[in-house]
C-alpha cells in the first residue's frame, strides 16, 4: 500500500513496475544488471477519488502521457530496491503535489513612499532625456 494522505492509498496491485537496464556510466554492473525501475500507474483505471483524478490528468507534467499514464524512470542508486523505493517516493509527492491547492493572493498597495521614489525617478529621467535635444544659440 502506497499512503498518499490519511484516507487515500493506493494498492500495490495498481502500480506497474518493471527492471530494466540502466544508462550511464558504471561499467560492468550498468551492463549485466537491471537495477532502474520503470513504474506505470494508470490514473483512469486507479482506485483515487475523483477530485485526485481530475487534477492529476489537468497537470501539465512530462511524466503523464496523453492516455493518463503516469511514467517514471528511477535509475539514481545502484540497487533495484532503493530504485523501487525512489520511484514510489515519487509517485506520492506527486500526487500528493497536484492535490494541494496554492494559496489565495493578497492584494496589496505599494507604500507611499514607494509611489514618491517612483515618481521621482520619473521626473529625473524625463529632465535626463530633456537635456539630450538640440542645442540652440539664442
Amino acid at each position: 500500500m502506497l499512503q498518499i494522505s490519511h484516507t487515500v492509498s493506493i494498492p500495490e496491485h495498481e502500480v506497474e513496475m518493471s527492471a530494466v537496464r540502466s544508462q550511464g556510466a558504471g561499467g560492468q554492473n550498468v551492463n549485466k544488471v537491471a537495477t532502474a525501475i520503470h513504474l506505470r500507474f494508470d490514473i483512469l483505471a486507479s482506485s483515487l477519488p475523483n477530485r485526485y483524478q481530475e487534477r492529476l490528468l489537468k497537470l501539465s507534467d512530462q511524466r503523464i502521457t496523453k492516455e493518463g499514464v503516469i511514467v517514471i524512470k528511477a535509475q539514481e542508486h545502484r540497487s533495484q530496491e532503493q530504485n523501487r523505493a525512489e520511484a514510489l517516493q515519487r509517485l506520492q509527492a506527486l500526487i500528493k503535489n497536484a492535490i494541494a491547492l496554492p494559496k489565495p493572493r493578497k492584494r496589496s498597495k505599494p507604500t507611499r513612499s514607494s509611489q514618491r521614489k517612483r515618481l521621482d525617478n520619473k521626473s529625473r529621467r524625463s529632465q535626463i532625456k530633456a537635456m539630450r535635444g538640440k542645442v540652440t544659440d539664442e
